[in-house]
């Protein structure tokens, strides 16, 4: 039993850097403790175009990674948000419902779209950390 707790504090320590990590939809997700802030990525919200509309999910929300959780909309495109991880909104970011645009002129600091409390940290294992992503989109550029 006291492995396995090390085990989980280890998990939950190596988890609490900040570091961003992407799924292929073109998600992000950053984690303090057990709270993962998500949004979408640069090359996401420039394929879009300027976001004219956010919809993003409630807090109280309960969501499995993959989940369908909200949507964006831009004067050229919609796309679906996609759920990078397992657990329970905590937080929505109100401002990104009301000025959309910060989504694409900050997409990673003010334009974050929800935060969630994790259920399931062993879920960041299956995404890609920065160089990672970086690789994943010089492939899917090449396929095109």
């Amino acid at each position: 039993m006291i492995q396995s707790k090390q085990t989980y504090c280890e998990l939950r320590h190596s988890y609490s850097s900040g570091a961003r990590k992407y799924t292929d939809r073109h998600e992000w997700v950053t984690v303090d403790k057990e709270i993962g802030t998500v949004g979408i990525s640069k090359y996401a919200q420039e394929s879009l175009g300027d976001v004219v509309f956010a919809q993003v999910p409630d807090p109280g929300t309960k969501l499995i990674a993959g989940d369908e959780c909200g949507a964006l909309e831009s004067v050229k495109a919609a796309s679906e948000i996609y759920s990078p991880l397992s657990g329970t909104v905590t937080e929505k970011n109100k401002d990104v419902e009301a000025k959309p645009g910060l989504i694409n002129t900050s997409c990673y600091e003010k334009g974050w779209l929800y935060k969630l409390k994790l259920s399931k940290l062993e879920e960041l294992n299956e995404l890609m950390d920065e160089e990672q992503y970086d690789k994943f989109l010089k492939t899917d550029v090449e396929k095109r």
